[in-house]
């Protein structure tokens, strides 16, 4: 059944060719052009609309008045293209739009687009996450708009993060702008872009510092259009990503050896360099005490991982006689999860003496070969002497319910290309 389709586009921050070709497609098939004449270059409708298409002007409708054009695309089975600047998903009103439209007897999508803040990053040559500078980046806007914020999302209280801030829809108040700022820990130095109608033929871009805002903002008359990138990311230079490290590794790369030795030292040197925080705490008696409690947690969790290990171990051996399936272990989990030999089960009801204490020093033989050389061994070998010997006790009638095998756990993959 044919029926009509509602594309709700994001047209990017500005620049006709910065449209994806996907929004470029679907406003070239639409009948009826709805757009944002303030927000949208018109260049953005007129490549791209056909000459017979329905152009209307988003900046004189209400809600209600765009719902009809979209029951008229319902009726009379039209396409219809609603263009809006930069990304849909950000301050775009489409939500309420958008479920209007899925009510109705027609397809709707949403087509994503590009977001002011990355037009304007791309503008001056900059990435916002720059590494161990800036690994976050905030989107927000001044509070006390015509839309009320939720509680806890204050200027001030984003600010406290200390990294990267991208603020909208907050230059008619930059006074008030500086002071959430300063409140949430900025020093008065701390970099800010300035980005005027980024990627419009009159765009304007202007560097400047905190302390300096409100001063640039009045002397050039903004208060429409503008956008604030705030954080020590748009100047600092930060470290050499790992992504592309020659000593890096990853799924797809195998990592340089003498590069990777390299990186590793490089990583202990800044290690040592880095100031340490003091803790508050000047007492001796309380830090020692502190020392002891973070002691006694690393030595719980090691013992935990070790208890799981023998655990996982335990199980391989005594159902390894069994038709149980085992998982795929990943190479490079291998070591965490070796299988070693079964031992056979007793046969007669009773064991001498002597064959049982054989059959305990074989068990012991086979732990100590096949177990790792590290500091818990000695356990091991001592849990596996010990589960073997209750095994050779004289078995029961065969009605009794043998022991099931504990499910051992599928190992984990390994990292996937990160930084």
């Amino acid at each position: 059944m044919v029926t009509g389709r509602i594309s709700f586009i994001g047209a990017g921050p500005g620049a006709a060719d910065l449209i994806t070709v996907r929004g470029a497609k679907r406003i070239a098939e639409a009948d009826i052009v709805v757009w944002a004449a303030s927000l949208v270059t018109p260049e953005c409708v007129q490549e791209h609309a056909r000459p017979d298409a329905e152009l209307v002007d988003s900046s004189r409708l209400t809600h209600e008045h765009a719902v009809e054009i979209y029951r008229r695309a319902e009726r009379d089975k039209l396409n219809v293209a609603r263009v809006h600047s930069g990304d849909p998903s950000l301050w775009g009103a489409v939500q309420e739009q958008y479920d209007a439209a899925v009510r109705m007897n027609v397809e709707v999508e949403i087509v994503p687009g590009v977001p002011a803040f990355s037009a304007a990053a791309a503008a001056i040559g900059r990435e916002l996450t720059v590494p161990e500078v800036a690994q976050s980046l905030v989107l927000t806007r001044l509070e006390g708009g015509k839309t009320p914020m939720p509680d806890g999302e204050k200027v001030r209280e984003f600010a406290k993060h200390g990294t990267t801030m991208a603020l909208f829809l907050s230059a008619a108040r930059t006074g008030q702008l500086v002071e959430e700022l300063r409140a949430g820990g900025y020093p008065d130095d701390t970099p800010v872009l300035v980005a005027y109608k980024v990627t419009w033929p009159d765009e304007l871009l202007v560097r400047s510092t905190l302390g300096e805002l409100e001063a640039d903002c009045k002397k050039h008359k903004l208060w429409r259009h503008t956008l604030f990138i705030i954080g020590k990311g748009l100047t600092a230079g930060g470290t050499r990503s790992h992504l592309y490290h020659a000593g890096h590794f990853h799924t797809y790369r195998k990592a340089d050896k003498e590069a990777r030795r390299a990186l590793r030292a490089e990583r202990s040197v800044r290690r040592v360099e880095k100031p340490r925080e003091q803790p508050e705490e000047s007492d001796p008696a309380k830090l020692k005490e502190s020392e002891e409690a973070k002691l006694r947690e690393s030595d719980a969790a090691w013992w935990a991982v070790r208890d799981w290990q023998e655990s996982a171990r335990g199980a391989a051996r005594f159902g390894a006689n069994r038709s149980i399936p085992i998982p795929h272990v990943d190479e490079s989990q291998s070591q965490l999860f070796a299988e070693e030999p079964a031992e056979p089960e007793p046969v007669a009801p009773k064991q001498e003496p002597a064959a049982s204490s054989t059959t305990t020093a074989q068990a012991t033989t086979t732990t100590g070969t096949t177990g790792k050389a590290t500091t818990g061994t000695t356990r091991k070998s001592t849990g596996a002497k010990s589960s073997s010997t209750k095994r050779k006790a004289p078995a029961k009638p065969s009605t009794a319910k043998s022991k099931q095998p504990a499910k051992r756990k599928p190992a984990a993959k390994p990292d996937e290309q990160s930084e």
